[in-house]
């Protein structure tokens, strides 16, 4: 065991956390070189769970982790391609989107190339304690799951959301339930040869992806989609709605009404909710158009149904599934079961710990993403990813990576400055 002082701890090594050493790295470099990101898996990696071959991003290869902030940087995507030697090959594929995988071996390549912010892998942080110093917040004491103790003046909190898992299904065999951010590692302990009912939840793109993916990873599968909506959709993708995605909207959504942002809210749900990408949509259609054109009534689809109960019976799972319109009620017995429903609205359960130990009833962030706090501090914690209630649809994409990481920066430096005879005191005696 051993403890460490640093000045910035950033929790999590996804894109938000990359996008805010990048910009350590290019603007404050004495800053950077006292700043640490941590990373439970062994390997900087982006959507682990669902690297499926085919799988497309839906951002922009420009919206990367620096580009909107410094399109000069050597920390692009486009660097990223010519340093690896592939930007010849991407400009003839003509595309604005990278496949998934592309982007995770960019992220792994960025985490690489930082020479002043330290990446430490392996490390899960286990707990979060306040520092106090006469009722003061000073600081924070991050203790990770190998028994080391990481003490900051600033804390990052970049981890994600928690996957969603119906409740129903909570009180069930585990070892047969696998969220898509899983799927990849657990599908790959099964068995291939053996005839697997699997029933898949949800109507979005990952949804939409582990139905068409699991018939290829299992071969004699036999999956069932299962949904809540009348169908499957696809995402709205206007371009006058998609400028709703601009880094310059952050702003003028902050500044709305709690109800207007509300509104524009649920507005803008289908561009990123509840949707599947044109292309995921016409595959998958095309699969379940052979199906039914071979007679071989492999693929099977339900809707309109509400996943109300769930039981373990012997080897296998037993759904109740409710019919909304008429309230009949069938039963689905099933082998395995593939959630594609995305993750929890609420905050993730890190972040509750976070603000329940300094006291907070209710999070809530400034417009430079600064938990709110309701005591004197010379410290600060700033959350990423998780303000779409104050920050927009946006907050949660790779869409406003660099200018979020740009503001983050700014308003630690502005902080550092107004408490500079605190910051220059020891760490370790606050």
């Amino acid at each position: 065991m051993s403890d460490q002082d640093v000045e910035i701890l950033a929790i999590g090594a996804g894109p938000s956390n990359l996008a805010l050493a990048v910009a350590l790295e290019e603007m404050a470099p004495g800053l950077a070189r006292k700043s640490l990101v941590i990373e439970r898996d062994e390997e900087v990696s982006w959507q682990r769970g669902m690297l499926l071959p085919e799988a497309l991003s839906q951002v922009s290869f420009l919206k990367d982790l620096v580009t909107l902030r410094n399109p000069r940087s050597r920390f692009s995507f486009l660097n990223y391609l010519h340093a690896t030697g592939r930007l010849n090959d991407f400009v003839n594929m003509g595309s604005f989107v990278p496949y998934r995988l592309e982007l995770a071996a960019y992220l792994r390549w960025t985490a690489e190339q930082l020479k002043l912010v330290g990446v430490a892998r392996g490390k899960e942080c286990v707990a979060i304690d306040p520092v106090l110093r006469d009722g003061v917040l000073t600081g924070w004491a991050t203790r990770t799951a190998d028994g080391d103790t990481i003490r900051s003046r600033y804390l990052v909190v970049g981890a994600g959301r928690d996957p969603r898992i119906p409740e129903p299904l909570l009180g069930v065999a585990q070892e047969r339930v696998i969220h898509s951010t899983q799927y990849l590692q657990r599908i790959a302990e099964l068995r291939k040869d053996l005839p697997y009912r699997v029933t898949v939840i949800g109507a979005g793109q990952s949804a939409g992806e582990l139905f068409t993916s699991v018939q290829s990873e299992l071969p004699e599968c036999r999956p069932t989609l299962v949904m809540r909506s009348i169908g499957l959709n696809t995402y709205e993708t206007s371009k006058f709605t998609n400028e709703l995605f601009f880094p310059s909207f952050v702003d003028e959504f902050h500044a709305a009404m709690p109800e207007a942002r509300a509104r524009i809210l649920a507005q803008m749900h289908h561009t990123n909710y509840a949707g599947l990408a044109p292309g995921t949509m016409d595959s998958l259609y095309r699969q379940v158009y052979l199906d039914r054109l071979s007679g071989r009534s492999r693929l099977r689809m339900i809707t309109m149904h509400d996943l109300t109960a769930a039981r373990d019976e012997g080897d296998e799972i037993v759904l109740e599934l409710t019919d909304w319109r008429s309230g009949t009620v069938q039963e689905l017995r099933t082998d395995l079961v593939l959630l594609g429903t995305g993750f929890a609205p609420q905050m993730p359960r890190m972040v509750r710990r976070i603000a329940d130990a300094v006291g907070v009833d209710e999070v809530a962030v400034t417009r430079d993403y600064r938990l709110v706090l309701d005591r004197p501090a010379t410290a600060a914690c700033y959350l990423q990813g998780v303000n779409e209630a104050t920050h927009g649809i946006a907050d949660s994409l790779l869409s406003v990576l660099a200018p979020r990481a740009n503001d983050i920066l700014q308003d630690i430096l502005t902080h550092r400055a107004a408490h500079l005879t605190e910051v220059q005191a020891p760490l370790a005696a606050a």
